[in-house]
């Protein structure tokens, strides 16, 4: 019988739910001095987040989830056969998914601060740039969810639920990372 355990701490709780709303808010609220504001707020949330990674607490730190090469491809066949790997923290696939988000996040907020510069006054590539990565997060955005929903249908683990209470099922006899 799986026993609940502790993965995600108050802090990785806290960035993923602000950051989420800072993104939906930005992806369809106005483009306006706010806009700019929780762009900046959502950033540097993900730099708090990459920084716990090295510090924080256990299934937090990068060392509990990188998707390596070998954990992915292993991941990926579990798939195919049927029967995902159990994984205390992120899969493969969601610890990838993650660093894309974070990726994009950061990117995005880089080319918003472009966009402002005196020096690209009157250039049209920052706001188009910042325009495809704002498509790049949406579509992210909407294949994170909907993999969280079917991971949580398939493998009977409420991964939404996680994120906000921090327990997931600690299974016997599973790969846990």
């Amino acid at each position: 019988m799986a026993t609940p355990v502790k993965v995600w701490d108050i802090w990785v709780r806290f960035t993923h739910w602000a950051v989420a709303g800072i993104v939906l808010w930005n992806l369809f609220g106005p483009t306006d001095s706010t806009h700019r504001l929780l762009g900046y707020i959502a950033a540097g949330l993900v730099l708090a987040r990459i920084v716990w990674g090295f510090v924080g607490s256990r299934h937090a730190r990068f060392s509990a989830w990188w998707p390596t090469r070998s954990h992915l491809f292993d991941y990926l066949r579990s798939l195919t056969k049927g029967k995902p790997i159990h994984h205390v923290s992120h899969n493969p696939l969601g610890a990838l998914m993650a660093l894309v988000l974070w990726f994009l996040i950061l990117a995005l907020a880089v080319s918003g601060w472009i966009m402002r510069l005196d020096a690209f006054w009157g250039e049209d590539w920052p706001q188009e740039i910042h325009a495809w990565l704002a498509i790049a997060v949406e579509v992210c955005v909407c294949v994170h969810v909907a993999a969280a929903v079917l991971m949580s249908v398939w493998t009977r683990e409420n991964l939404v639920r996680a994120m906000v209470t921090g327990e997931k099922r600690d299974a016997q006899n599973k790969k846990a990372s």
